[in-house]
């Protein structure tokens, strides 16, 4: 339940961020009439999603035990990628989002209504299909009935919440230490699903190694209990692993965390330093040519000078000489 309405929280707070700062935008420059559009906009997003989701769980239903199970892990790789993806584009662009917006919200303004409507829908509509996916996948893993969908819905539930105070000016966060630790668990989170999605195509005999386990701790962690429940419902724990699902497990969230949680420009603050060198170097070079210059002409005028005083004096001297 914890990790669905962290899924819930997290997307829905992207996109409530997105829709606030679409109609700020319109308020701000004068369109209010131009607010209609949005909101279709994002109604058409939301009625896709929710239809995408149900579109997965009563179309799995009339397929075989087989073929849910490669449905299922297929999906939970993809899910993975996707969540994947936002967590660190979010990472990069965060701090850019609102003037992306302002731009594309521009543009859409020079096109018409039917531009507005697609700004909206694109902007939101991605945030929608993601949770739908990464949700469904989530629920089928934790088989817990209908907690998981009620954890998505209190998480997206408190991202409108956030979005509305947001927009009111009625509450701050730093969105960049928010997001960061956010997507931290996300990423924790998804090794999970992706650990299962690997379980679930071992299981539809796409993968093989499904007798090959790592270890059996399910005696400690039994899964029917208060805590095996929780650590299945959040992190997809599993007390039996295959030795397949701790390889994938591992060799996705080790690199990922690490590369997530390393500085904002990690591994390019060396070549930033030399080009700000070089630039330096440069201008430093321009500066001391202009100064040569400048000094050269100097000189020069006053060479022109000192030989127009002297023949100024032969000039005198001849003219007194003359009159001798």
């Amino acid at each position: 339940m914890f990790s669905n309405f962290l899924i819930g929280l997290r997307e829905g707070l992207e996109a409530s961020l997105v829709v606030c700062i679409l109609i700020a935008y319109l308020v701000k420059t004068g369109n209010k009439n131009k607010l209609v559009p949005i909101w279709i906009g994002v109604g058409i997003a939301i009625v896709v999603s929710l239809a995408f989701g149900a579109g997965l769980e009563f179309g799995s239903q009339e397929m075989t035990f087989k073929a849910q199970e490669a449905l299922g892990g297929s999906l939970s790789i993809v899910s993975v990628g996707l969540v994947t993806w936002m967590v660190f584009w979010m990472r990069r662009t965060a701090r850019h989002l609102k003037t992306e917006l302002h731009g594309k919200l521009d543009a859409a303004l020079a096109m018409g209504t039917g531009a507005l409507v697609a700004t909206a829908l694109l902007a939101v509509g991605r945030e929608g299909l993601e949770t739908s996916l990464f949700v469904w996948r989530a629920v089928h893993a934790a088989d817990d009935g209908w907690h998981p969908m009620i954890g998505a819905f209190l998480g997206i539930g408190a991202a409108v919440v956030l979005g509305w105070l947001f927009y009111r000016g009625a509450l701050k966060i730093n969105l960049s230490k928010f997001f960061t630790w956010t997507g931290g668990m996300l990423v924790i989170v998804a090794a999970g699903v992706l650990a299962y999605g690997v379980h679930d195509l071992q299981e539809a005999e796409f993968l093989g190694g499904i007798h090959n386990q790592a270890f059996d701790i399910s005696a400690t962690i039994p899964p029917d209990s208060w805590y095996g429940t929780l650590l299945k419902g959040t992190f997809n724990f599993q007390p039996d692993p295959t030795v397949l699902q701790i390889t994938v497990w591992a060799l996705y969230l080790i690199p990922t965390l690490a590369l997530f949680l390393a500085p904002v420009g990690f591994g390019r603050s060396k070549g930033k330093t030399t080009d700000q060198k070089a630039r330096k170097a440069a201008d430093e070079k321009s500066e001391a040519d202009s100064a040569g210059d400048g000094a050269r002409d100097g000189d020069g005028a006053g060479h022109d000078g000192e030989r127009v005083r002297d023949g100024a004096r032969r000039a005198g001297s001849g003219a007194g000489g003359n009159q001798l």
